[in-house]
C-alpha cells in the first residue's frame, strides 16, 4: 500500500506537520482461520456459551495485531461480562418473538419498553467496549451521559422516520458526533467536527453511485434482451436473462454497504482530532468494492472456509488506509495522558461489567 500523504489543508497548530504514522496491521488469513475455527467448533458444541470466550480471544488477536507508532492495543474484556450481555441480547430476542405473536395494548407496550432500553444497552456497550481497550497501557473511555444516549439513539432516528428519512443523515451525525466526542484516551477527549451538510453530501454520492451502477446494468442487459428478443427461442433466453439481470443487480446493492462504509470511514476519521493529533483515512470505495466482491466469490468456492481469509483481508486494508497525523511528539502526548490518568484515577470499573456486543 502507498504510503498516506496528509490532505494539504489540514490545520496544525504550528503551521508544520511534523510527523505521519500510520497504522498497520499484521494478522494473516493463515493464522486467524485456526481461531476462527476454533472459536466454531467450540461455540457449536457449547450451544454458544463459548462464544464470549471466542470474542475475548478474536478481539485480542485483532487489537495485538494492529500497530501505531510502534505500539499495539490491547483488549481487556472479560468472556463472563460478555456472556452476561448475550444472554440479555437472547432474553430480549425471545420477548420480541412473544411479544409479536400476542395482540393487544400489552403487546404494543413491551415493544415499546424494549424500544426504550435499547439507547441504554448501547451506551453500555460503548463504556464496555472503550474502557477496555488500552494503548501504551492507557485505557479508553466514554463519557457520554445516558440522557446523550437516547437523544443519539432514540430521539434523532424517531425524528428521521417522521419525516421520511430526509433527516436521516443528520441523525447519522448526531450518532457519530455524540460517539466521538464523548470518547477519550486516557483523560484526553477526542473531537469530531464533521458537518451535518457533509452527511447529506455523503448520502447524495452514495445514492448517485448506487442509480448509475443500475442504469449501466440496465443499459448493458436490457440491449442483451433485445437482442434475444429477434431470436425465435425468446421466452425461455428473455427469462433466464432477466433473472441474471437481477441476480447482477441484487449483488450491486450488497456491494453498495461496504462501498457506504468505505465513504463513512473516511468522512468520520477526517474530521476525528484527540489533543493537537489528527486521523487521516484515504480509504478507496472502488478498491473496498473489489475486495468484498472477490472475497464473496472466494467464500462461495469454498463453501464458506474464506471467511476468516476475507475478514483478514478487508480489514487489513481498511485498518492501512489510517494514519495519525502527529502534531508535535507522540511520546510526551502519551506520557501526559498517562499521568493524567494516574491522578484521576480509574474507579468505574466495576460499573462497566456489561457488553451486549452492538
Amino acid at each position: 500500500m502507498s504510503a498516506i500523504i496528509p490532505a494539504t489543508d489540514t490545520p496544525f497548530s504550528n503551521g508544520q506537520l511534523v510527523m505521519v504514522e500510520p497504522v498497520s496491521f499484521t494478522g494473516t488469513g493463515a493464522e486467524y482461520f485456526r481461531i476462527w475455527i476454533t472459536n466454531t467448533f467450540l461455540s457449536i458444541i457449547t450451544l454458544g456459551i463459548y462464544s464470549a470466550w471466542a470474542k475475548v480471544r478474536r478481539t485480542r488477536y485483532f487489537y495485538g495485531n494492529t500497530r501505531l507508532a510502534g505500539a499495539t492495543f490491547d483488549y481487556h474484556g472479560e468472556p463472563k461480562a460478555i456472556l452476561k450481555g448475550r444472554m440479555v441480547a437472547v432474553v430480549l430476542l425471545i420477548a420480541y418473538q412473544v411479544f409479536s405473536e400476542m395482540q393487544g395494548l400489552l403487546a404494543g407496550a413491551l415493544a415499546l419498553l424494549l424500544i426504550a432500553a435499547l439507547p441504554w444497552l448501547i451506551w453500555k456497550s460503548l463504556q464496555f467496549r472503550l474502557y477496555n481497550t488500552s494503548y501504551r497501557g492507557i485505557r479508553f473511555g466514554f463519557g457520554g451521559s445516558t440522557a446523550g444516549a437516547y437523544i443519539a439513539y432514540l430521539l434523532w432516528p424517531a425524528i428521521a422516520s417522521l419525516t421520511a428519512f430526509l433527516l436521516a443523515p443528520m441523525a447519522h451525525q448526531r450518532i457519530k458526533r455524540f460517539q466521538h466526542n464523548e470518547s477519550r484516551y486516557g483523560v484526553s477527549r477526542f473531537s469530531f467536527d464533521a458537518r451535518v451538510g457533509r452527511f447529506y453530501l455523503l448520502y447524495l454520492k452514495a445514492f448517485l453511485v448506487f442509480v448509475a451502477g443500475g442504469i449501466v446494468l440496465g443499459l448493458l442487459f436490457g440491449n442483451m434482451l433485445a437482442a434475444l428478443s429477434k431470436r425465435s427461442d425468446v421466452p425461455a433466453e428473455a427469462y433466464r436473462g432477466a433473472l441474471l439481470f437481477l441476480a447482477a443487480f441484487y449483488a450491486w446493492a450488497m456491494l453498495m454497504y461496504p462501498v457506504f462504509n468505505a465513504m463513512l470511514q473516511n468522512l468520520v476519521w477526517n474530521h476525528t482530532s484527540i489533543g493537537p493529533h489528527r486521523f487521516e483515512s484515504r480509504v478507496a470505495p472502488g478498491r473496498v468494492a473489489f475486495i468484498a466482491l472477490t472475497n464473496l466469490l472466494a467464500i462461495i468456492c469454498t463453501l464458506g472456509l474464506y471467511m476468516p481469509f476475507a475478514k483478514i483481508r478487508m480489514m487489513k486494508y481498511r485498518l492501512e488506509s489510517v494514519a495519525l497525523l502527529v502534531d508535535g511528539s507522540l511520546d510526551d502526548f502519551v506520557a501526559d495522558a498517562q499521568a493524567r490518568a494516574g491522578a484521576t484515577g480509574e474507579g468505574v470499573a466495576d460499573l462497566l461489567d456489561f457488553d451486549l456486543s452492538l
